[in-house]
């Protein structure tokens, strides 16, 4: 994976969390607070937190009791999330890298991560650290983006990048959010970390927008997206937002608009 896949830095954090996160991430991170509420945990580890959409989700349905460590590699994410996370609160904040994290053997009773896999170098080392720090008998909980040919907005911005560069597409969202789906891979790749017990279920969903406009921005200029156009030709991020926003419009309509986004939600276990 390139590195210019993990910068989330300058505008991205604001664009990402105005636009995408009420796109896709919404329901996800209510479904998975939901998850975590039901193993009733004491202690709480997220990793590549990104801008904080599941701790709003789940810091107001956990008892004030439970320790919630929030954690994410990009500086700027995490501060645009702490920034965003309404008060009062009793989570730890705290820059750390999913594949060296600086926590004791055995921390934590729950480890998740919503759609952060994906962007790990080394996913086994990945869950071999989460396995490590878990106790026994603890849970990871995380969700990967299925194949974009089901994440509909996703692909069109896709295909608008590639019209404007169509000798050197920007695919990003075809390569890292929506690359690591193999559901096979995946769970050996947990057996390799050291995980037991593990189980997925493909979850579909609706993503709603009030214009085609609002899903254009929220991919070709809230995500790394925007980095691959920028370095191509800075000046033409504005022409693959607007061919994006033609496109959605050509397909779903001027006004509102929704259309499929699907993930893969999987739990794994520690032997107890």
């Amino acid at each position: 994976m390139p590195d210019i896949d993990k910068e989330f830095t300058g505008s991205i954090p604001e664009f990402y969390d105005t636009y995408l996160v009420p796109l896709i991430f919404n329901s996800y991170a209510n479904d998975l607070a939901e998850r975590v509420v039901d193993l009733a945990p004491a202690s709480v580890l997220e990793v590549a937190a990104g801008s904080g959409v599941v701790p709003r989700a789940l810091a107001p349905k956990l008892p004030s009791s439970v320790r919630y460590v929030v954690t994410d590699l990009n500086q700027p994410m995490l501060d645009h999330a702490k920034k965003n996370q309404p008060t009062p609160n009793t989570i730890e904040w705290q820059q750390a890298d999913a594949l060296n994290l600086p926590f004791e053997d055995a921390s934590f009773d729950t480890i998740i991560c919503q759609f952060g896999v994906m962007f790990y170098p080394d996913r086994i080392k990945g869950y071999r650290e989460a396995h490590r720090v878990l106790k026994p008998g603890g849970t990871l909980i995380f969700s990967v983006w299925d194949h974009i040919r089901e994440n509909k907005f996703a692909e069109i911005a896709t295909k608008a990048a590639a019209e404007i560069f169509p000798d050197n597409p920007p695919l990003f969202l075809a390569r890292t959010p929506h690359g690591h789906h193999d559901a096979d891979t995946i769970s050996n790749e947990l057996k390799q970390g050291g995980f037991i017990d593990i189980a997925f279920e493909t979850k579909a969903d609706i993503s709603q927008a009030p214009s085609p406009r609002h899903p254009a921005i929220a991919y070709c200029q809230g995500t790394p997206l925007r980095n691959e156009i920028e370095k191509r030709d800075a000046a033409k991020l504005q022409t693959v937002t607007d061919r994006a926003a033609k496109m959605i419009e050509a397909q779903y309509g001027a006004g509102s608009v929704e259309a499929k986004i699907q993930a893969l939600i999987f739990t794994a276990k520690t032997q107890s």
